[in-house]
Order: C-alpha cells, then structure tokens, then sequence
C-alpha cells in the first residue's frame, strides 16, 4: 500500500498496523536493510514492514524454495469432487509415466490445470474411487481407509476399474480385471432340494406363473407335490421322485426325465414334447382328462420306459420313442402313435382301439390279449 510517511518511526509503525492488520514492529527497505531512524526513508522507496522476523526477499524465496525442497517433495494439492487430496508430482507421474495423471502434473502449467481459490488442482471424478488409485500410485497396493484391502467389494471394484480406464493406469485395469474376475462367486449348478423347492412353492402366489426353466431337480424328492402348471421346460429333473404327484398341464418339454419314477402321477394335459424319459418309470399314470385336454409327448425320448396300467386315452406320441418299453394293460385309445417306434414294447392286454399306428415300428412288439382287435388299417409297417 502507498502511505505519506510522516512524524517518527513509531508514527509510521502504528500506521503501518493499521494499513495492513499486523502487529509492525521493524521497517526494512527493497535490499533488505534495517530502518531504525524515519529519516532514512526517501522518496519511492518500497519499504517491508513485518513482525519482527527476519527479512526475506518475497522474489527469491518462491525459487529458493523450490530449488531446496527438489522435485521429490514438489507437494501439491489436488480437488477431487470436493475433496482434496495431497501428493507429490513424483506419485503422479513416476510409477504410469504414459497415464493421463502424469501428462496432466509432468510439465507445471502444460495442460492449464484449473485451480480453486486455495490453489488445489480441480479434477472432476469420483473421490471414493480416485483414492484407491492415489493410493496404488503411492505404493503399488489397492488399499483404501485404514488399511482394508479392496478385496472382497466387488461394486467398489468396478467403480475404480472405471476411474483407472478413465486415467489410463494399465497396470491396475489389469490387476483389477483380474481380481474382479477372482472375486466372482462360483456357480452353483447343485440340485435343488425339496425343502427349497417347497419354501418357493409357499413364498409364489397361486395365481403366480412359477417359471423352473432350465433348473437342476436331479435326484430332488417332489412326490405328492402339486406342481400344476408349472414350467419345467429343459429342467434337468432326471431320478427325480415324482410319484403321485399333480403334474396337470405342466411344461415339461426338452426336460430331463431320466430315471425318474412318476408312478401314479397326475399328467393330464401336460406337455413333454421332445423330453428325455429313458428308464423312467411311469406305472399308473393318468394322462386323461374328463375336458378332453390331451397329454402331448409328441417326440419324447422313452426307452425302456414303463408305463404299465397307464391311463392314456387321446395322448399324442407321435414320433416318439417307446423301444423296449412296458406298456402292459395300457388304455391308448384313441391315441396318436403315428410314426411311433415300438420295437419289442409290450403292448399286452392294452386297449388300442382307434389308435393311430400308421408308419409305426412294432417290430417284434407284443399284442397279447388285446382288449380290442388290431385292425391292418392301423398299422402298415
């Protein structure tokens, strides 16, 4: 500030205070020399007024500084979405000298950093993922807050992989890519058991479509259950216990029936286009509906399958599999076999009548005590 100088040196040490809200109590000249008497002062001089310490040329010192403390300790202060941060360019540049951080703080001033009013570099990401980074720029480990490892928080994971593509540090998108992948529960392809399966069956409103596509029921005890309507399209449900239970218009196509015991099992109207029942038991089943909804194997894989007494009025097995199989007082009428392979099936004391056998294999099938006759229109192979 510009001040008459007038009176005595205290005179102008009390103004001084005044003018600049300190506490004046010695008055130094531009190279540094002590003023003890007013008469001293000429005109234009720039004079340094302080507290009593010593004087220190404010165009020097910032260079001084600078040559003592080295480019090591170069500290500097970065703002992080509001939060600041204190490094030195060393850390930001040594370690991912091709990163976006390095440009930025390699050469002062190259890239015209923004600054906040208190001179803190302005960066506009996310602090809670820009300090694991700081961190493993620090000293090459993915830490964060005292001391917990990042190991374990796969959402925290993800945000810093994010941050790291954004600042172009390769060695930790690979690190994290690969701890990510690491950190990845392993998938749970064990069965499904009963006890699970009937708390979702409670949990599901009746009304609800319960949807088990493609679900691993292997060797699961489902017997006595109601699993009307129910999908079980591609389910996996081989040496399941389904016996007695209801499988009424259930979805049971492409489904793996392997094994499985369904004796007198409820599969009115259900749909097993293409399933796989090869040695699956299906004694006393009822495939007849009273509304004349008909059961549709169309397909379906039956190999010494056993059906005996099966009730199976207007059931479409069209093309499908039933060689060796036990079909013993079986009622088919009515149904469609057309194409069906039959080889060496026993087909005694079954009701056939009206069936469609045309283009079905009854290679040495056996027709023994048949309730109905067996008419040549039905057969033609």
């Amino acid at each position: 500030q510009v001040v008459a100088v007038y009176g005595t040196l205290s005179d102008l040490l009390s103004v001084a205070s005044n003018k600049l809200g300190i506490k004046a109590t010695s008055v130094y000249n531009g190279k540094g020399g002590l003023i003890d008497d007013i008469a001293l002062i000429r005109d234009d001089d720039v004079l340094f007024v302080c507290e009593g310490e010593p004087f220190i040329d404010p165009q020097t010192d910032g260079r001084a500084q600078e040559e003592l403390t080295g480019s090591h300790t170069d500290w500097l202060t970065l703002n992080v979405g509001g939060r600041y941060f204190t490094t030195t360019r060393s850390t930001l540049v040594n370690k991912e000298p091709d990163s976006m951080l390095a440009h930025m703080f390699r050469d002062k001033d190259a890239w015209g950093n923004k600054q906040d009013p208190r001179g803190a570099f302005l960066i506009d990401r996310s602090p809670e993922y820009f300090e694991p980074i700081l961190n493993y720029l620090r000293h090459g480990q993915l830490i964060v807050n005292d001391g917990i490892n990042l190991l374990g928080s796969t959402a925290l994971f993800v945000g810093v992989l994010e941050e790291a593509r954004f600042f172009g540090i390769d060695s930790l998108i690979e690190h994290l890519e690969i701890a990510i992948k690491n950190s990845q529960p392993a998938e749970d392809h064990s069965p499904i058991s009963r006890k699970e399966f009937v708390r979702f069956l409670l949990a599901t409103p009746t009304k609800s479509e319960l949807r088990c596509q493609g679900l691993n029921f292997s060797g699961a005890d489902l017997s006595r259950l109601d699993l009307r309507y129910i999908n079980f399209k591609m389910a996996n449900l081989s040496r399941c216990n389904l016996a007695h239970a209801n499988l009424c218009c259930a979805n049971l196509e492409r489904a793996d029936l392997s094994g499985s015991v369904l004796d007198c099992a409820n599969l009115q109207g259900v749909k097993m286009l293409c399933s796989n029942a090869e040695g699956a038991s299906l004694k006393g089943c009822n495939f007849e509906d009273p509304s004349g909804l008909k059961a549709n194997l169309e397909g379906k894989f039956l190999l010494g399958v056993d059906m005996e007494g099966s009730q199976m009025t207007g059931i479409n097995l069209r093309v499908a599999t039933l060689k060796n199989a036990k079909l013993k007082n079986c009622n088919l009428r009515g149904a469609t076999l057309a194409g069906t392979d039959l080889e060496n099936c026993d087909l005694s004391g079954c009701d056939l009548q009206e069936a469609n056998l045309r283009g079905s294999n009854v290679k040495g099938a056996i027709f023994e005590e048949m309730l109905t006759p067996l008419h040549m229109s039905q057969s033609v192979r």
